[in-house]
């Protein structure tokens, strides 16, 4: 079996999303020890940000391969200025391929990646889950929800928020997550 983790924070180890993408690894690792991991530092090695070149080049067939031949895919991502990460974005924008990963039949858009298990280790400053007053400004989570929907695929989220409320908080957000990631098992995986 495959897993693909990807982390974009840019935060290096001060990240609570990398910690967290990494405790769902390991937690998938201990279900199976011979998991076939692949890693992508997506600050650290960001892809180029979309242009019709790099759209049609060698480095984006190559993440689109990457993705398909994954079974798991992993993400650590943070909610920056209300999104994702450009980089995350720019590693979207080569998986998100007509007639690979989608395409438009008589009734709309049909997703084409099936079985595939997508998890996201989410984490957030501040305080932008339902019911807050800041939900309707949160966009990385919807927007991650919709992009891997409409190919195919219903992600998991792993969420850490009110991080930046201070250490007693961060602390019980992170371990909140923690606790979520313990259930977290292979056997759960789509069909």
């Amino acid at each position: 079996m495959k897993l693909l983790h990807l982390d974009s924070s840019i935060q290096r180890e001060a990240s609570a999303s990398r910690a967290l993408s990494a405790a769902v690894v390991e937690r998938l690792r201990s279900d199976d020890a011979g998991l076939d991991v692949t890693y992508r530092d997506l600050a650290g090695e960001p892809l180029a940000h979309l242009t019709l070149d790099a759209f049609a080049g060698a480095e984006a067939q190559a993440t689109l391969t990457e993705f398909l031949a994954s079974d798991i895919v992993v993400i650590g991502a943070g909610l920056y200025n209300f999104t994702i990460p450009s980089q995350l974005k720019a590693w979207i924008d080569r998986i998100l391929v007509a007639g690979q990963t989608f395409r438009y039949g008589e009734t709309g858009p049909e997703g084409l990646v099936k079985g595939k298990r997508v998890i996201v280790a989410l984490a957030r400053g501040g305080l932008y889950g339902e019911g807050s007053p800041f939900a309707s400004y949160e966009h990385a989570e919807t927007l991650l929800r919709g992009t891997f929907g409409f190919i195919g695929v219903e992600p998991e989220f792993i969420v850490a928020e009110g991080l930046n409320y201070g250490a007693d908080r961060r602390k019980a957000a992170i371990e909140a997550a923690m606790t979520k990631i313990g259930q977290v098992h292979l056997q759960q995986r789509a069909a």
